[in-house]
């Protein structure tokens, strides 16, 4: 009976969660702990985000980990035993705690450039062709450019295979976000 609340919510319940009384964040000490988590939890079937922290509690990672609020102590049990421990959770009762959305699109014609946090990947519409990667300024970032431009999104390797870094991470969340608007 105790597994049927753990059922992943639907992608209306999930985006439905925003920045409200019945919405937590999670912060972390750092990227690989966010990435670890956010793995733990996916594969768990919870229905969370990862998200840009409010400038009023950044510490350490620039991501945090939204998730509905009534579920705190299941997910803080599950990531427990991963062994993962965040700083803090925090409930999201303001405006001003609200997480930051890190994606933003921008349609330029004939390409569309999406945007997480720092990193962008930019495609032709016709043909989904990756024709630029910018930003961030970690050392795979020329590497990930290197491996993905030219090709199509669905012959490109992912970000998160090749890159290890938070910018690698933020372009696997870009990439994942471009795959989910084409």
């Amino acid at each position: 009976m105790i597994g049927f609340f753990k059922k992943k919510k639907s992608v209306q319940d999930k985006k439905g969660h925003g920045a409200s009384a019945d919405c937590g964040i999670m912060v972390f000490e750092n990227t690989s702990d966010v990435i670890h988590a956010e793995t733990v939890l996916k594969n768990s079937g919870w229905a969370i985000r990862v998200m840009g922290p409010p400038p009023e509690i950044r510490s350490g990672c620039d991501l945090v980990i939204e998730f509905p609020l009534i579920e705190e102590l299941s997910l803080l049990r599950e990531l427990n035993k991963a062994n993962i421990k965040p700083l803090s959770v925090v409930p999201v009762t303001a405006p001003l705690l609200a997480p930051v959305d890190l994606f933003h699109t921008k349609d330029f014609g004939d390409y569309l450039m999406v945007r997480a946090a720092n990193m962008k990947i930019t495609v032709e519409k016709k043909g989904l062709k990756i024709v630029n990667i910018s930003g961030g300024g970690c050392p795979d970032v020329p590497y990930l450019a290197h491996e993905m431009v030219e090709k199509t999104v669905a012959e490109a390797p992912r970000p998160r295979d090749l890159g290890h870094t938070l910018c690698g991470y933020a372009l696997e969340l870009a990439y994942e976000e471009l795959c989910r608007i084409c």
